[in-house]
């Protein structure tokens, strides 16, 4: 999952991508809403942590900016404490939730899992399909009762599919999702870490759909069902 923070402070923002990051996660960064409004309108990002008070731009005009345009990817507003006017106007403007400063990092995380969680369909930290399941919490996978040990790439490819069972997922779509811009994207390499989760999860749960993509499927689902297309 792919990520957006937007922070004009630099220690704060330093301190969420490294958090981010050690979650599990693909992670961008902005240091005003000029930049932070570029990246979110071009980029396809899975959630954004948006601060209010930022320069050039403020937070509030960049997500209205950001709905009025179609985006509908979740954010989460960072607020001063004592600025209840901001968390209205940063509801009113579409945000999905907030954490006031100062923060505890566990409960950004937390409300991140839950605001990914919502926007997939999903209703708890652990994704399951068959034999396999994901703890997005721990960063944790487990095949039948026993760990499986994952790089960050390889956790972050399996994460995407599992949000979304029963999907159809283009190359394309997994490179946008699992890179931060500044990784080398080769949609080739998205073949070898599929290759490589095979293998390790040792159970045979990822499809390959010819000329579309990949899908996770979910054995518990009707298995009449049609898959759904690629995005």
């Amino acid at each position: 999952m792919r990520l957006l923070v937007v922070e004009d402070d630099k220690d704060i923002n330093r301190q969420l991508v490294t958090a981010l990051e050690h979650a599990g996660y693909a992670v961008d960064k902005a240091f005003d809403g000029e930049d932070g409004h570029f990246l979110g309108d071009t980029e396809p990002y899975d959630a954004v942590v948006l601060d209010i008070g930022l320069p050039k731009k403020d937070g509030v005009t960049v997500l209205e900016e950001w709905r009025k345009a179609g985006r509908t990817m979740p954010v989460l507003i960072l607020t001063a404490r004592d600025r209840w006017s901001d968390k209205v106007q940063g509801f009113d403007a579409g945000a999905d939730d907030y954490v006031a400063k100062p923060f505890h990092m566990e409960e950004v995380l937390a409300r991140l899992r839950a605001l990914l969680r919502r926007a997939t369909g999903h209703a708890t930290n652990e994704l399951t399909c068959g034999p396999i399941v994901l703890d997005t919490k721990a960063s944790r996978v487990v095949v039948d009762g026993n760990a499986v040990k994952l790089t960050s790439h390889e956790y972050r490819l399996l994460a995407y599919l599992m949000h979304h069972v029963g999907r159809v997922v283009s190359r394309t779509e997994l490179v946008e999702h699992l890179y931060d811009q500044d990784f080398d994207r080769d949609s080739n390499t998205i073949e070898v870490f599929v290759g490589r989760l095979r293998k390790k999860l040792g159970v045979d749960m990822i499809q390959t759909i010819r000329g579309l993509g990949y899908l996770m499927a979910d054995p518990a689902a009707d298995a009449g069902a049609a898959p759904k297309p690629a995005r």
